[in-house]
């Protein structure tokens, strides 16, 4: 074969190769929940999952790896391969997870690179019948006369629900006992059978219990009042001045991840945030659709870690309380 045919031949064979190995993703992509099904991170990840599965054209497989607070579900993604095949979806709680679990395994800021933001979400202040409140202040009074007697769910150690209730502890100036959970899925169950008096719960979980009339809600946590329930005060407006708690779901993958896969997992994020139907999906879900660049997430996690952390020193939350 001569040089020049043989040049030719190499030139076809490398058009022919380049395209696949640059075409991603060839497989199907898993999407890591660190955190057991039935919960808020859950409920966010399968809806995030199937939308992008549609606009990749590849299947997104939800793994729920649950334990230590998210921290065995964030590690999995962390020390996976950085090839844009595991991904996770993690809430604020991520910034401050060093602050109480001395030995973590891993650096969210080193070894995770943020996508996007998909949502921002608020809390509501739930509590059950049998409670004798109907209001915040009225839960703050019960709480003053029976010091250390009444007691809060939450999703986990660290959790935000944990960090909501300890904020409300700080500036109501009241003692409640807090009882984590493996999740928000489990914690709903005993609030709803009476074996735990209250939480702060995400609004998607709780909202048609709410309606059912099967869980009292107090208040929400953001500094205006919800769409959703437009008659329910804020923290605010119920007696605990200053008091705001909001959070965000986020996609992340491993640091290594090559830039142009980042990329294009960010277009398909903003995509997926911005259909119709998944904002709407979503908004039942009590969250609020809203993407962002991989950059302008780096910036909300070094500011969030800040205001969760003081909280966190402030409580003396360890990984057992």
């Amino acid at each position: 074969m001569g040089a020049a045919r043989f040049a030719v031949l190499l030139l076809s064979l490398a058009s022919v190769a380049a395209p696949a190995a640059e075409r991603y993703p060839a497989k199907p992509v898993r999407l890591v929940v660190s955190f057991p099904p039935g919960g808020a991170d859950d409920a966010h990840g399968r809806l995030l999952a199937e939308k992008l599965g549609e606009l990749l054209g590849r299947q997104i497989i939800v793994d729920n790896r649950p334990g230590a607070g998210g921290v065995i579900g964030q590690d999995t993604v962390a020390k996976a391969v950085p090839d844009g095949y595991t991904l996770l979806i993690a809430g604020s709680s991520i910034v401050i997870k060093p602050s109480f679990y001395p030995k973590i395994p891993y650096d969210y800021m080193r070894d995770l690179a943020p996508v996007s933001q998909i949502v921002s979400t608020r809390f509501v202040l739930v509590v059950h019948p049998s409670l004798p409140v109907k209001s915040v202040r009225d839960l703050i009074g019960l709480a003053r006369a029976k010091p250390g007697k009444l007691n809060f769910a939450s999703s986990g150690v660290g959790a935000m629900p944990h960090l909501c209730g300890e904020l409300f502890k700080q500036m109501a100036q009241i003692s409640i006992v807090h009882v984590p959970y493996k999740g928000g899925g489990p914690a709903m169950v005993d609030l709803m059978a009476g074996q735990v008096d209250m939480d702060f719960a995400t609004m998607g979980s709780s909202i048609g219990m709410i309606g059912a009339g099967k869980l009292r809600v107090l208040a929400v946590t953001s500094a205006a009042r919800s769409p959703l329930l437009p008659d329910v005060a804020t923290m605010i407006e119920a007696g605990v001045p200053g008091y705001e708690m909001t959070s965000w779901y986020a996609l992340f993958v491993p640091a290594a991840t090559p830039r142009d896969i980042v990329s294009q997992l960010n277009a398909a994020v903003v995509s997926a945030v911005a259909s119709p139907d998944l904002q709407e999906r979503l908004r039942k879900l009590g969250s609020e659709p809203l993407s962002s660049s991989a950059e302008q997430m780096t910036q909300r996690l070094q500011k969030d870690a800040a205001v969760l952390t003081k909280i966190v020193k402030t409580a003396g939350i360890t990984e057992d309380k």
